[in-house]
């Protein structure tokens, strides 16, 4: 029987829960959900991983109390363990929830010990999935004459606290050999094609939602990259990775994420015609990511906003906490073939950890 107490504590359980778990509606709420976990490959030398970010870094999976185990950074650092032979300890200092100001005051700056620690090699982040998550449902709860300020002030915050982001690793991260930034796929891609409940004041009609949201994504996206080719950081474009198919689908002799890829040197109006426009046929939602022509594999959960996974999960406490491990490598090395295990496309954070480990170095 429940206590008093336990009765209270369920009930906030029940509250966060249901602020934290997204289908239209964004992370109204924020609990830190961090692992330490150490792929052990019987080395005799250990380096480490700190990937700082969201939800999705987090390995979110719709409960307060445990997350995926295999999320992006766990999975890049079992490629890393077997390309550096050595043992690697994976730290995601995450927040689910966070906007993009959280995930840099209160981690990447407020945690950075973790990335000053001597056998650093790899730092990462992701932000911002909230910024926007936020900003688009309350756009959605609008009527009368469309306003356009929370999207833009996403844009605006997004833009500001990645490039101090990336200011504070390059400042705290001096062993690392690798710094990465993700971009952001577009959750509800099909979802949000659908006509806003506002009006724009220009026309006087609704306009389709996802058709407005789409040129601000790509903004986003190319300022992230960009901003990374500035400061030295690697840029891992989910959005072509999740966002387009492993095939020429359109028959204009390129594979379809290899054409939405971000251009060195090509210009923030270029990269959001090519994006909104010229190839905008051939993105798709994430939920169906073709890897041929007949194959695909969702990529998304049921709440349409967060990586499938691979695997086990993991405790982090009921309130959020720090998950703590070892284990062996999940996939042995016969198991891996020309830089991919045998899952590397089939989930979204498999596909991540895979994306990711393409940027890696290739000796500590």
């Amino acid at each position: 029987m429940f206590s008093r107490f336990d009765g209270q504590r369920v009930s906030l359980a029940c509250a966060l829960t249901a602020s934290l778990v997204v289908g239209g509606d964004a992370l109204a709420s924020t609990i830190n959900q961090n692992t330490s976990w150490t792929i052990n490959r019987g080395a005799s030398t250990t380096y480490r991983v700190v990937a700082y970010g969201d939800s999705i870094f987090a390995g979110y999976k719709g409960s307060l109390s445990s997350v995926a185990k295999r999320s992006g950074p766990q999975v890049q650092g079992e490629y890393l363990a077997r390309e550096f032979n050595s043992n690697m300890e994976v730290f995601r200092r995450t927040k689910s929830g966070a906007k993009a100001d959280d995930i840099y005051n209160n981690k990447i700056v407020s945690e950075r010990s973790y990335m000053q620690a001597s056998n650093t090699r790899v730092v990462m982040f992701e932000m911002c999935g909230n910024d926007y998550l936020q900003a688009r449902s309350a756009f959605e709860d609008q009527s009368g004459t469309c306003s356009y300020s929370g999207l833009d002030t996403a844009l605006a915050n997004c833009t500001t606290y990645t490039e101090k982001a990336m200011q504070a690793i390059n400042q705290y991260a001096t062993t690392a050999k690798a710094k990465i930034v993700m971009n952001i796929y577009y959750p509800g891609f099909n979802t949000d094609n659908k006509l806003t409940s506002c009006s724009d004041s220009a026309t006087g009609k609704p306009i389709n939602q996802r058709q407005k949201f789409l040129p601000y994504l790509a903004k986003s996206n190319w300022r992230t990259c960009s901003l990374a080719e500035k400061y030295g950081f690697k840029c891992a474009d989910a959005f072509a990775e999740y966002m387009g198919a492993d095939y020429d689908s359109n028959g204009d002799g390129q594979i379809d994420r290899e054409a939405l890829r971000y251009k060195s040197g090509e210009t923030e109006a270029a990269y959001v015609t090519r994006i909104t426009s010229t190839l905008v046929a051939t993105l798709r939602d994430s939920n169906t990511h073709f890897v041929n022509a007949s194959t695909s594999y969702d990529y998304m959960q049921s709440d349409d906003t967060h990586p499938t996974f691979y695997g086990s999960s993991v405790s982090v406490g009921t309130f959020g906490g720090t998950a703590t491990g070892s284990s062996a490598p999940d996939f042995a090395d016969s198991a891996v073939t020309n830089g991919q295990n045998t899952e590397w496309n089939k989930s979204g954070h498999e596909r991540m950890g895979w994306i990711f480990s393409t940027l890696d170095p290739t000796t500590p």
